[in-house]
């Protein structure tokens, strides 16, 4: 509220916008919201309005996963693991964290997706204006391109690629004209040094390591070979090729026909299992989470432990054991080891559980050109 309060008196300029909390670090959408929640709310006075506010996008996201893992066919016994999460009702509705405003997004994104009328335009400035809200995203951006390239073709997806980044400059712009440089250094600060002492993943390695260049390098290797295995293994299924025919398809496309049949097979369980495997890959890797960072997990890894095939038990038993961490604080090193390692267990488990995928496309491939 502060550093919107500032904004509001004519101050436009990142580097400029501090607060008691520090300077301004997201992007622009994040302060348009804070903005109308800054007038809501008496200046940010009224604390319970924004409670009541929070309440209402705590359901509409929940409402959104809800309808998102219905179009994947997830099980009803899953529904019950996404109202659950103490952890997840603090992060909305006690500390009015932004990574609300961003999940709806990205879930509301995953929707537009996934719907047989297909309404790509739409998805992609949902996703891009979440972006703006907190560059999180950017952890679901790889999958979000695959999923375009397979579902419109390489043309079309580019288009949509830049569409994204014309809504990141118009919602920029004002701060754009001021100081580009702060702007873009502010709101998608790469270089971000995060203290020990907050960190909720990577306690159990110790202070010395987790400051470690040779860590921090080891982190982003494991990330960069775990999209490109996920890629090669399974991303690529829709094309119905191998992935060096898949290539040759991205620099010449198929034809019209072809392309269709491909985007036949880019199905809402294929949208919701890729975005959401980006997102928790991501989180495996990331240096440093914060308890607000379970707004991406909490409604990520139910439908992928599923999606591995293991008895509803266990998937209940790896959900309490993540719960149970997450709630830990401050975290130690029992709760940091195992929210790495239900991490972990969530990204072998949306490898493994789309195994058959590969079959089942491959069949559908060869009944396709048998029709032929």
């Amino acid at each position: 509220m502060q550093q919107v309060s500032q904004y509001l008196a004519g101050e436009s300029n990142y580097v400029k916008l501090y607060g008691d909390t520090g300077p301004l670090v997201y992007p622009a959408s994040h302060v348009y919201i804070y903005r109308a929640l800054h007038y809501l709310t008496n200046q940010g006075q009224d604390i319970q309005s924004a409670q009541y506010i929070f309440i209402g996008i705590y359901l509409a996201t929940l409402a959104l996963v809800m309808q998102c893992y219905r179009q994947a066919g997830t099980p009803p016994w899953v529904f019950p693991l996404l109202i659950s999460s103490k952890r997840l009702h603090s992060i909305f509705m006690l500390r009015l964290f932004n990574d609300g405003f961003a999940v709806f997004f990205l879930f509301l994104a995953i929707f537009c997706y996934q719907q047989r009328s297909r309404y790509w335009s739409a998805g992609s400035l949902v996703f891009s204006f979440g972006l703006g809200v907190k560059m999180s995203l950017l952890l679901a951006l790889p999958a979000v391109g695959i999923i375009l390239w397979q579902g419109i073709g390489r043309d079309r997806a580019l288009k949509q690629a830049v569409l994204m980044a014309q809504l990141q400059v118009l919602l920029g712009y004002p701060f754009l004209a001021a100081n580009p440089q702060g702007y873009l250094s502010r709101a998608f600060e790469f270089s971000r040094q995060f203290l020990f002492k907050w960190t909720v993943n990577w306690r159990f390695v110790g202070e010395e390591t987790f400051l470690s260049r040779p860590f921090s390098i080891a982190l982003l290797a494991a990330h960069a070979t775990l999209l490109s295995i996920f890629l090669i293994t399974r991303w690529l299924r829709p094309t119905g090729v191998s992935t060096l025919d898949a290539v040759k398809q991205l620099l010449d496309p198929p034809s019209a026909v072809t392309q269709a049949e491909i985007a036949r097979r880019v199905t809402p369980d294929f949208v919701l299992t890729t975005i959401l495997s980006a997102i928790i890959i991501g989180c495996l890797c990331a240096r440093s989470l914060h308890y607000q960072f379970y707004a991406y997990i909490a409604w990520s890894t139910p439908f992928l432990l599923w999606r591995k095939g293991v008895h509803p038990i266990l998937v209940y038993t790896i959900w309490g054991a993540q719960e149970w961490a997450w709630n830990v604080y401050p975290s130690t090193n029992m709760s940091s080891a195992i929210v790495v390692a239900s991490l972990a267990v969530a990204v072998l488990g949306s490898w493994l559980g789309t195994r058959c995928d590969l079959t089942q496309t491959a069949a559908q491939v060869g009944a396709e050109h048998k029709d032929k």
